[in-house]
């Protein structure tokens, strides 16, 4: 299974590729300008509306860039009633899914919502520059596409698609830069802190089922919602690893010993 793509609203939002589903019964795809192939999504920013709309409820989630079309409703009850008693307005963390449908010759994006957590200002910075390095490794990547030096499919597909040029990458490096600029710098975590990032992966790591243990991306995303640095993370992970009290049973997965 893929991750959750990380994506600004303002490159979500000039997206033009909707692709169908793998499979009969799964969600199709989004992608964006800038190479994110977008199925399940993982966003942050400022609740700033929620709108009745029979039985659906419509909100409205503002990053740097843009804001997100939030639609929940439907077999749903429960999560739009959490929307629903969140203070506008309010940083939140959503994962869920990108919608697509055709309308007046045009296409209308939004996301499907499927968890919602209400979070601070720390952790939304946390996620933006989060969603910043995600952002500006799929564009490097799509640069060396555009320069002949990548024959990745999906990539090769979005250049042609968008007919991307040097100058549209630029324009995509600078909104990310734009949203960059509004995170407020954090204070350097002392050794303490980092000593109780350990104990805290270090749990998860033993709560987690299965025989590969857990992925180093969910316990990114369960610590970005605590407010904790990715790289914080990975330097515990690490730590952890040197000092045999966990190993990677394979590729992007961790477990204690």
């Amino acid at each position: 299974m893929e991750g959750s793509a990380r994506v600004f609203a303002g490159e979500f939002y000039q997206s033009t590729l909707v692709l169908p589903p793998a499979e009969p019964g799964t969600p199709g795809w989004v992608v964006t300008p800038g190479g994110a192939w977008c199925c399940r999504m993982y966003i942050a920013g400022a609740l700033t509306e929620t709108v009745e709309a029979g039985d659906l409820l419509r909100c409205r989630v503002a990053d740097p860039t843009g804001a997100f079309d939030i639609v929940s409703g439907g077999r749903n009850a429960a999560l739009t009633r959490v929307f629903r008693d969140i203070p506008v307005p309010s940083f939140v963390a959503i994962t869920g899914y990108a919608q697509a449908y055709q309308k007046n010759g045009g296409i209308v994006l939004s996301v499907r919502p499927e968890h919602v957590q209400v979070i601070d200002r720390t952790c939304r910075d946390t996620l933006l520059l989060n969603t910043a390095e995600h952002s500006l490794r799929r564009i490097g990547q799509l640069r060396d596409a555009v320069d002949g030096t990548c024959t990745d499919d999906r990539l090769l597909r979005t250049v042609s698609h968008y007919a991307v040029t040097l100058p549209k990458i630029l324009e995509l490096v600078h909104m990310v830069e734009g949203a960059v600029e509004c995170v407020r710098p954090q204070e350097p975590q002392a050794t303490g802190e980092q000593t109780d990032i350990r104990s805290v992966v270090m749990a998860l790591m033993e709560n987690a089922a299965g025989p590969r243990g857990i992925a180093v991306e969910e316990i990114i995303e369960t610590l970005a919602l605590r407010g904790i640095r990715k790289e914080d993370v990975l330097v515990a992970l690490e730590s952890l690893i040197t000092d045999d009290e966990c190993y990677q049973p394979q590729k992007g997965y961790v477990k204690p010993l």
